[in-house]
C-alpha cells in the first residue's frame, strides 16, 4: 500500500482534474488519462477493494470509536487516493459542464462539430486495438455500431428526462469512464442525456451559489434530486456494470473491444443529429464548413493526445510507456 502523502498529493489531484475534464467531453476517456498517468492499476485495485464488507467494517469501527479499525479500511481501499482523485474529477466536471452549457446555447455548431472530431479520432485510435478476422468479432462490431447508431437518433424512449433514465445513464456512463478509450460523456450523448445533464449540473451549481444571496431552496432541491439520482446510478454502476465489463474483457477482450469500439463509431450520428434537429439551424454551406473545421480541430487535438500525452507524465514514464504499448 502506498503512503498517505502519495494518496493526498497535488499530483493525484491534478490527474483527477485531467480525468474529469476528459470524462466531460465525448470522445476522450478519463480511463485513458489514468493509464497515461500511470495510476490505472491503482485506480482499479482501489475500486475493486471498495466492497459492502469494507463499508460494514468501517461503519462498525466508527460506531465503536475504533480509529485503528477505520484506518485499516482506509488503507485497504486506498480511500485517500480515491478521495483526492474524486475531488479533482468532480471539480473538473463542474467547470467543464458550465463551459459546455454556454457553448451549447451560443455556439452549438462549433460545440457538436468539435465533439464529432473527438469521437471520429477516438474511433480511429481505438480501432488499433481490435481485429475483425473472425465472425464473432465482426458480429460484435456490427451489433455495437447498430446499437449506438440507433440510440443516437431521435429515439422516443430516450427523448425525455425522467429520473429512471437519469439513473440508467449514470449506471452505464460510469462504466465507460473507467475504461481506457471509451468516454462516459459519449455514452450520455448516445442516450440523449448529455446536454440535459450538463445543463442541470451547471444550473444546480448556480442555484447553490444563489442560496448565499437569498435564492430559493426549492430549485436547489429539484436540480439536486437529478444530480443525486445520477450519482446513485454511477455508484451502482461502478460496483456492478463496470465489473461485468471488466470480466467480459478478461474473458474475451477482442470481442468485447470490437463491440465497444463500434459503439464509438456508431455514436458519430449523435452530434450530427444534434445540429440537424436544433431549431433555427440547417445544413447550409456556412454551417457545414464551420462544423467540418471545428471537427478537424477536435480530431487533431485527440490525435495529439494519443501521440504525445505519454510525455506529460513526470514520475512513471517507463511504466506508462509499457502500459500504453500493451493497451494498443
Amino acid at each position: 500500500m502506498t503512503d498517505d502523502a502519495d494518496g493526498l498529493s497535488i499530483r493525484v489531484l491534478l490527474i483527477g482534474l485531467c480525468m474529469g475534464t476528459a470524462d466531460a467531453v465525448p470522445g476522450v476517456s478519463g480511463g485513458t488519462i489514468a493509464l497515461l498517468a500511470g495510476i490505472y492499476d491503482r485506480l482499479i485495485d482501489g475500486i475493486t477493494n471498495v466492497t459492502p464488507d469494507a463499508g460494514v467494517r468501517a461503519l462498525r469501527a466508527t460506531v465503536s470509536l475504533d480509529a485503528s479499525g477505520v484506518w485499516a479500511v482506509v488503507e485497504e481501499t486506498d480511500a485517500l487516493f480515491l478521495g483526492t482523485l474524486g475531488v479533482g474529477i468532480a471539480g473538473a466536471l463542474v467547470l467543464v459542464s458550465r463551459a459546455v452549457h454556454f457553448a451549447e446555447i451560443n455556439y452549438p455548431v462549433a460545440l457538436f462539430g468539435f465533439f464529432f472530431g473527438l469521437i471520429l479520432a477516438s474511433a480511429i485510435v481505438l480501432s488499433r486495438q481490435i481485429s475483425l478476422d473472425t465472425t464473432r468479432h465482426a458480429t460484435a462490431a456490427a451489433a455495437g455500431f447498430v446499437v449506438a447508431f440507433a440510440l443516437s437518433g431521435n429515439v422516443e424512449l430516450l427523448a425525455g428526462q425522467g429520473l429512471l433514465l437519469t439513473f440508467v445513464a449514470g449506471t452505464v456512463a460510469i462504466s465507460a469512464m473507467i475504461l481506457p478509450g471509451i468516454s462516459g460523456a459519449l455514452i450520455l450523448v448516445v442516450l440523449g442525456q448529455y446536454t440535459y445533464l450538463t445543463e442541470t449540473l451547471s444550473t444546480f451549481t448556480d442555484a447553490l451559489l444563489a442560496l448565499v444571496t437569498g435564492g430559493g431552496l426549492a430549485r436547489v432541491v429539484d436540480l439536486g434530486t437529478v444530480v443525486g439520482v445520477f450519482l446513485v446510478g454511477a455508484a451502482v454502476g461502478l460496483f456492478t456494470v463496470a465489473r461485468l465489463v471488466d470480466r467480459a474483457l478478461e474473458a474475451d477482450r477482442q470481442t468485447t473491444m470490437a463491440f465497444l469500439v463500434a459503439l464509438v463509431a456508431g455514436a458519430l450520428r449523435a452530434p450530427v443529429n444534434e445540429v440537424s434537429t436544433r431549431d433555427g439551424l440547417a445544413w447550409t454551406n456556412d454551417v457545414l464548413v464551420q462544423f467540418a473545421v471545428v471537427a478537424a480541430i477536435g480530431a487533431v487535438l485527440l490525435f495529439a493526445l494519443d501521440r504525445y500525452a505519454v510525455d506529460l507524465d513526470l514520475d512513471d514514464g517507463a511504466d506508462v510507456d509499457v502500459a500504453v504499448d500493451d493497451a494498443r
